[in-house]
């Protein structure tokens, strides 16, 4: 994928707000030259020009007819994400609305178009067993069908969808929440640690940035393999620091220069990392009784972390303490912490201690949430 011409871009199919300007501005020029030659050869349709019929499918658009799109599983703001079967696999299916038609102006169509185009640029061409397998998508068709109980329901022209593999283990955090009082065996923890690690070190090595690393963006396959998904905030790395600012990302897993609106690069992903580490080990939630402000003061100005537990072994806190280090430059590549990881003995156990079990281990001698 090569950089365009203002030094990156970026997916964000759903945060307007954080679009760049830069982006936005080449977004809306391409399309009004496009809108100006297209309007004379056939009529816009509903979704700010709809699919035409003599357009020439991209390489990631799918077959609207070989998809059954079934039972929702996920909801957001502007989306759900549903079950389903595309060409006989099954799949998972993001639908987006971005509201009613008519009701955004053409600038606010062409920048959730430009969004939607950028998230499939970086995703279709991503191959990798740790990161969850892109199938196709499609830019708004009146051909996508929902099934019901009570039949089959169309869908509105202004509906994309993004088509993915299914993964039956589903979101890494539902996975630790119910591991939270047994915990993990320390070899669990370090499987997942890896392909966590060698997912991101792949993406770095493409120039992307994924930008919101949190367990919630994992999912698990039927063999507790993780992959990482949602690349609704990735972009292409900037060779500019100074182009990639704004606070992106989600409390408790974001950077110190990114809560701060400082420049930053690939090295926020590796802050997230750790902080997920941190998590996977503990099955815990990082700071859970602080609210926004609280966390982005006390991370930046007092150097607020997880409390790492007494009995997590100094090799796996070694790796958590050095990827959330403050200064960036501080922090391991990806590549270096999957060595470190591969290099951690595991047959002597190290896991944490079930609660039922803890009477006279120091790892739970803190406050804890509810």
């Amino acid at each position: 994928m090569k950089e365009s011409s203002d030094g990156f871009v970026r997916a964000d199919q759903i945060d307007l707000k954080s679009l760049d300007e830069q982006l936005e501005r080449h977004m809306n020029r391409a399309w009004t030259i496009e809108k100006k030659n297209k309007e004379k050869e056939d009529e816009q349709q509903g979704f700010g020009g709809g699919v035409r019929a003599h357009k020439t499918r991209q390489d990631w658009e799918i077959d609207p007819s070989k998809l059954i799109i079934k039972s929702v599983i996920a909801r957001g703001t502007f989306g759900t994400v549903h079950r389903g079967v595309y060409d006989g696999q099954d799949v998972a299916v993001k639908l987006l609305d971005w509201g009613e038609e008519g009701h955004r102006s053409e600038a606010e169509i062409a920048s959730l178009r430009a969004a939607f185009t950028q998230e499939v640029a970086v995703w279709h061409k991503l191959d990798h067993p740790n990161v969850t397998k892109f199938i196709g998508a499609t830019m708004g068709s009146a051909e996508l069908n929902v099934q019901t109980e009570n039949g089959v329901i169309g869908m509105p022209s202004n509906i994309c969808c993004v088509v993915v593999e299914y993964l039956p283990g589903g979101a890494l955090k539902n996975y630790l929440i119910k591991n939270r009082r047994r915990k993990l065996a320390f070899k669990v923890v370090i499987q997942l640690g890896l392909d966590l690690a060698r997912g991101l070190s792949y993406l770095h090595s493409q120039k992307i940035v994924h930008r919101d690393v949190k367990t919630e963006n994992m999912l698990l396959d039927k063999t507790r393999t993780l992959k990482i998904a949602d690349f609704g905030v990735a972009r292409v790395e900037a060779s500019n620091p100074n182009d990639m600012t704004g606070e992106t990302g989600t409390l408790g897993y974001m950077a110190p220069e990114v809560l701060n609106g400082n420049p930053y690069n690939r090295k926020c992903d590796v802050y997230s990392f750790g902080i997920c580490l941190w998590e996977i080990y503990c099955c815990d939630m990082p700071y859970p009784d602080l609210s926004f402000s609280e966390v982005t003061s006390a991370v930046v100005r007092q150097n607020l972390r997880p409390e790492i537990p007494r009995c997590c072994p100094s090799s796996l806190a070694n790796v958590m303490r050095r990827c959330w280090d403050a200064n960036p430059d501080k922090r391991p590549e990806m590549d270096e912490v999957v060595s470190m990881l591969e290099a951690i003995d595991t047959s002597k156990g190290g896991g944490m201690i079930p609660l039922d079990q803890s009477q006279g281990c120091l790892c739970f001698h803190r406050k804890r949430g509810p």
